[in-house]
């Protein structure tokens, strides 16, 4: 089964299926997205969407952030409901909630909306990548599910310290780097070899040199993922196709690892 591991949703979602059977991707991991930059017919429309992301990032007042994270959790979940047959999907948790809180959001937000993963967490600071360590926690202390976590710019190296020293305390839940750590993906594949239970996201990679080490390194924790609509589908396909060091190899990462790493939620 070809698995995309890492789409956001897309409007309109015929969009999303038709690119999904170009692909011959079976099925797409969904996640929430507020801005939808593939409405846009033009560079002035393009700003203007991702203006949105923009004052998000600047700051919410805390319960426009988490109202807004509901917003989008119920709306992965119903598209899952929908085409029970081509999505799965992963829900947000806000940072910086008490361990309580976070503990009855992952049983409201996630179990209850029949997400099977939390993602995608963005810390925008090291302060934040500390509070993903309450997520964690709390995971423990209520159901496992494979966190997704930002890992690209602006995660400084410092922040990744952070993340790589939170994998070392919770050793088994699943921990995806999304976007392979962006400029420092040399780091994070080294960390990855020796901590089972990290997992390399390839969509929006660095560059192709860092792709084609992360399959050559860490075949077996590898995921094909498009980060659709900011990447194709298709090319990110091929990509994994053409520096894979076998066909075999290709088969894991486009598919078989995905569904390994969804298979760990306890």
């Amino acid at each position: 089964m070809i698995i995309d591991s890492h789409e956001h949703l897309l409007l309109p979602v015929e969009r999303q299926l038709a690119k999904m059977d170009e692909a011959g991707i079976e099925r797409a991991v969904l996640f929430g997205t507020t801005p939808h930059p593939e409405l846009a017919k033009d560079l002035m429309a393009l700003e203007t969407e991702m203006a949105a992301l923009q004052k998000i990032l600047a700051g919410d007042n805390p319960q426009a952030y988490c109202e807004r994270l509901r917003e989008k959790n119920a709306e992965v979940s119903r598209m899952v409901a929908r085409y029970p047959e081509r999505f799965w999907g992963f829900g947000n948790v806000p940072l910086g909630l008490e361990l309580t809180q976070t503990k009855a959001w992952l049983e409201e937000q996630i179990t209850a909306l029949g997400l099977c993963g939390v993602g995608e967490i963005a810390p925008g600071n090291e302060t934040q990548m500390r509070q993903i360590g309450t997520i964690l926690q709390a995971m423990q202390r209520t159901r496992i599910y494979p966190l997704w976590v930002h890992t690209f710019a602006p995660v400084s190296r410092d922040s990744l310290a952070i993340l790589m020293e939170l994998c070392q305390r919770y050793e088994n839940i699943p921990v995806i780097f999304g976007h392979l750590g962006g400029t420092h993906w040399l780091e994070v594949i080294k960390f990855a070899k020796g901590q089972p239970n990290v997992y390399l996201d390839l969509s929006a990679a660095f560059s192709t040199l860092a792709v084609k080490m992360a399959l050559t390194e860490l075949p077996q924790r590898c995921l094909y993922s498009s980060d659709a609509p900011y990447g194709e589908p298709l090319l990110s396909r091929q990509l994994v196709e053409y520096m894979s060091p076998s066909s075999a190899i290709a088969a894991a990462v486009l598919g078989e690892n995905t569904q390994r790493v969804l298979n760990l939620i306890g």
